[in-house]
């Protein structure tokens, strides 16, 4: 697997630069870890208002016995109102 240049992601086969301060990712492999994955993200970023969610990437890998899925958020920290 090639390596993540965390400031140039693909976007429909054109490079761009994103402003990125920081990287959360969620993962789950077990069936009803997975169904919850979306209420823990929707948790995570209630709970981080300062947090603006710039992109994103989902990746789902498997094998003969175990189905993961990952989603990566990249976000920057915007100042307090």
């Amino acid at each position: 697997m090639p390596w993540l240049d965390f400031n140039k992601l693909q976007d429909e086969g054109k490079d761009r630069m994103i402003d990125v301060t920081g990287v959360k990712v969620f993962s789950a492999t077990k069936a009803k870890e997975r169904e919850l994955l979306g209420e823990l993200i929707t948790d995570w970023i209630r709970s981080h208002p300062d947090h603006e969610i710039v992109d994103k990437i989902v990746t789902q890998s498997s094998d003969s016995e175990f189905h993961c899925l990952t989603i990566t958020l990249f976000y920057k920290h915007n100042k307090p109102s």
